[in-house]
């Protein structure tokens, strides 16, 4: 990421927007903000989630995997607004079992990118399916849009849900159900 452009865009942005760099409060900000997106908000650019999503070999025949809750933000890229909520990962596994915590950090590395939710649903199921070749992968994602909720449409704690499907739980409705009881939803509920 070239920090020089952002701190320049960022300084233009401020400028357009009628702020003033006469009184120094605003002299770090371009700089602190350009920081805090190549740093944080969009780091996501900087990994291969493919790479840190490590596996162990395991026999065929297993359970589903499910992994709730993963706390996640991004950006749209619309608006440059971020929103942030949860993702829900499950897998039927086949012969690899995905290593924990590398689950979370797959779906850490996609959503620390300019994202629309749909595709990061997407993402995370394509990296899982490619990577850990199971029988069948499911990712819903909730999240809070702030271009929603504070502009536009103004509609507070509303939140979009998403949902990829992979394998037996794309084509198998029963064992898609199962995952979504185990979730706490019910299929089209």
């Amino acid at each position: 990421m070239d920090q020089n452009k952002m701190i320049e865009g960022i300084r233009l942005f401020l400028e357009g927007a009628g702020a003033t760099f006469a009184n120094g409060h605003l002299d770090e900000t371009p700089k602190r903000v350009a920081r805090a997106w190549a740093g944080e908000l969009l780091a996501g650019y900087r990994s291969d989630p493919a790479e840190a999503l490590t596996w162990t070999a395991t026999k065929d025949g297993g359970g589903p995997v499910l992994v709730r809750d993963i706390r996640m933000a991004s950006v749209c890229v619309h608006h440059l607004l971020p929103f942030f909520g949860v993702a829900h990962v499950a897998y039927v596994p086949a012969t690899r079992l995905a290593g924990l915590s590398k689950i979370g950090r797959v779906v850490e590395m996609l959503a620390r990118r300019l994202q629309i939710q749909e595709m990061l649903s997407d993402q995370i199921a394509d990296v899982l399916d490619r990577v850990l070749e199971p029988h069948g992968i499911l990712v819903m994602l909730e999240a809070e849009h702030t271009c929603m909720t504070l502009r536009g449409a103004r509609k507070e704690s509303s939140r979009l849900v998403t949902l990829a499907a992979r394998g037996t739980l794309e084509h198998d409705l029963a064992a898609r159900g199962e995952i979504l009881q185990l979730l706490g939803r019910r299929p089209g509920g």
